[in-house]
């Protein structure tokens, strides 16, 4: 079993920042990307950004120049920094995580999303 668990969320006025994290643990045995997606009221979900271990990034057009995902050396933890936010980016932030986890003696390929966290921009 993999857990992911998001953190970093909160209250915010328009043009600050705030940096959330996602975290996996359990039965991991490799983890291949880390995707960070959201979900505004009423909209549905999109991707934000992603980062895989070959170390390639994608944004959104929507926050490219104003977040970056990063990473320490291993895949694990990731970061989101979040500048110049907009009342727009208010939505709740998920973590995805895809890659192998251990089942006994087998490597099985895993989905994995955590429970998310809420952002919130004020005008």
């Amino acid at each position: 079993q993999v857990h992911v668990m998001e953190s970093g969320g909160g209250l915010v006025q328009a043009g600050g920042s705030l940096t959330l994290s996602c975290e996996a643990s359990g039965s991991i045995f490799t983890i291949n990307g880390i995707s960070w997606y959201r979900q505004a009221p009423g909209k549905q979900r999109e991707l934000v950004a992603g980062t895989n271990s070959g170390g390639s990034t994608n944004y959104a057009d929507s926050v490219k120049g104003r977040f970056s995902i990063s990473r320490l050396s291993a895949m694990n933890p990731v970061y989101l920094q979040m500048n110049s936010l907009k009342p727009e980016d208010t939505a709740v932030y998920y973590c995805n995580v895809k890659g192998y986890e251990l089942v006994g003696q087998l490597r099985k390929i895993f989905d994995y999303w955590g429970q998310g966290t809420e952002v919130t921009v004020s005008s």
